[in-house]
Parts: structure tokens; C-alpha cells; sequence
């Protein structure tokens, strides 16, 4: 007669099934990824060094020679308070004052709700008419009432 106990009648207790959780995969799992992210965290907070500019708030200076553009909110471009009728007269006028000695600047007006496509078509075509200085008008924000204002 064979005997088979022992074979799976729990003679072996220290072989039965165990309830507790073996972590030693999950942390090296996570000293892995920590090692990774200490690797790719200093890559990605260096990038291209630019020396940024300042916030400066000048007032402008107004001059017979500079050109005001303004764009409402619907794209219409204005020239000095008159409407241009297309971006090819636009770029005529633009040329034929980019020759002017000393050159005028362009001082740009734009609505805040215009889309930045309508920008973008007025800064192309005072670059393509050789146009060297464009400035942006903006309206500095209040937070609060000036004491003259209150």
C-alpha cells in the first residue's frame, strides 16, 4: 500500500498559500520610475536661454510721421482713421511710406476681441513693405480708482 499523505494534506504548512502581499516588485517598480523621473525632470526644465524683456510702460509719442493701424473686432483695417478698402492698399500705402527718411513706425491698434489672423496679415504686410518698427497700443487694466477718480 502506498502512503500519499503528506503530499497534499498540509503536512507542509510553510509551502500553504500565504495572505500577505509581497511588495518587493511594486518598489522597485517605483525606484525605477523615480530614478526615471529624476532624469527627465532637469531635461525638461531646461530649455533655449532668452533674456525676455521687461514690462515698460512708456508713453507714446506721438508723431505726424507715425502710422496708425487700426483693426476692429470684425477685421476691418483703418489707416490713420480711414478705412482701407483691401490688404492690397494696405501694402501700397505701407511701401510707398516704408521709403520715407527717417522711416515712420507703425503703431498698431487692435480690438482685444479680433482675431489674431487680422494681427498677424497687418504685421506681414509691414514686413513685406519693409517696414523696420511696429509698436502695439495697448490700455494698461485698473484695478482700482485713482485717488482723482474717486
Amino acid at each position: 500500500m502506498t502512503d500519499h499523505r503528506g503530499l497534499f494534506d498540509g503536512a507542509d504548512d510553510h509551502h500553504g498559500l500565504s495572505a500577505a502581499i509581497n511588495t518587493t516588485p511594486l518598489v522597485d517598480v517605483m525606484l525605477v520610475l523615480l530614478i526615471i523621473f529624476l532624469i527627465t525632470i532637469p531635461v525638461v526644465t531646461h530649455s533655449v536661454p532668452v533674456a525676455l524683456p521687461n514690462e515698460v510702460n512708456q508713453p507714446t509719442q506721438t508723431r505726424p510721421d507715425n502710422i496708425v493701424i487700426a483693426i476692429d473686432k470684425t477685421g476691418r483695417v483703418y489707416w490713420n482713421n480711414a478705412i482701407m478698402s483691401d490688404r492690397a492698399a494696405l501694402l501700397a500705402a505701407l511701401k510707398a511710406r516704408a521709403s520715407d527718411q527717417p522711416q515712420p513706425e507703425v503703431h498698431i491698434r487692435a480690438d482685444k476681441d479680433v482675431a489674431y489672423e487680422f494681427v498677424g496679415r497687418v504685421i506681414v504686410d509691414c514686413q513685406r513693405a519693409g517696414i523696420a518698427k511696429i509698436a502695439f497700443i495697448t490700455q494698461p487694466e485698473r484695478d482700482e480708482a485713482s485717488p482723482a477718480e474717486r
